[in-house]
């Protein structure tokens, strides 16, 4: 596979957005022990590409085995090549579970991470006693009812902002734990709920132990007014559990 390039520049730019199912990967930033990350994939080929090395910044740092619709990312080339060429191109070595689906090229100085406004991430939980086979990689099978109402409760006690260390699974964070926390809201249907987060920015696995939390309310192991102690505790342990990553998926980034 050829593609062209229109000129030699400093630097161009490019902004992406990704879709992956993340059940085989070690989460999406690249590590050194392992080449099974989505962006150590992307990065080979898009080095394969340009020939030589090309570093791509993601907007979040999804966990092992998390999904994403919508991340985005962006990278630069030395060179102007069509923003449609090198979709094809990525997309045409990519493995089948990794799919660029829209690339253009962007401001010199925007960075996907850092002028990221909003992210969205959504958890599926399943209530139903079925496994539903072809969607266990993609939520979370309680086999079990859950009190809706009490969880509504509880989340409207963690919207806003909040010193959200509880709730981060990094107990030697040094950086700010404060947070924005705009919306979770519930959709119910018969065999399953989706919990959407939005935020601004979230902690380390915050959105699943956020989850893992909501769901022992729904269980009737937490009363809905816990929420509050366990914000200014600013402890882990005083969380509930961290939910399974395959529940969880990175929806959308707003600019």
């Amino acid at each position: 596979m050829v593609y062209l390039i229109y000129g030699i520049i400093d630097s161009m730019n490019y902004k992406m957005i990704i879709q992956y199912e993340g059940t085989r990967y070690n989460g999406w930033q690249k590590q050194g022990n392992t080449e099974n990350t989505i962006q150590g994939r992307i990065e080979i080929v898009l080095a394969r590409m340009a020939g030589y090395s090309v570093e791509i910044h993601g907007a979040g740092r999804t966990d092992a085995g998390v999904h994403a619709y919508g991340q985005v990312a962006n990278f630069h080339l030395k060179e102007v090549i069509k923003a449609e060429e090198i979709r094809l191109y990525l997309n045409h070595y990519l493995p089948d579970d990794i799919d660029v689906i829209f690339l253009e090229t962007a401001k010199k100085r925007f960075h996907s991470r850092l002028n990221a406004k909003e992210k969205v991430y959504c958890y599926r939980i399943g209530t139903d006693d079925h496994k539903q086979v072809f969607e266990r990689k993609f939520r979370y099978h309680m086999n079990q009812k859950l009190d809706v109402k009490a969880m509504r409760l509880a989340a409207n006690l963690l919207m806003g902002e909040h010193d959200f260390r509880s709730f981060c699974a990094n107990r030697q964070m040094k950086k700010s734990t404060v947070r924005y926390l705009r919306d979770i809201e519930f959709q119910v249907e018969e065999h399953e709920i989706k919990l959407i987060f939005r935020g601004e920015g979230f902690l380390y696995q915050m959105v699943r132990i956020l989850t893992g939390t909501l769901i022992e309310v729904g269980q009737n192991k937490r009363a809905p007014e816990e929420m509050t102690n366990i914000l200014e505790g600013r402890q882990r342990q005083l969380a509930g559990f961290t939910a399974p990553a395959q529940g969880l998926a990175l929806m959308q980034v707003m600019y």
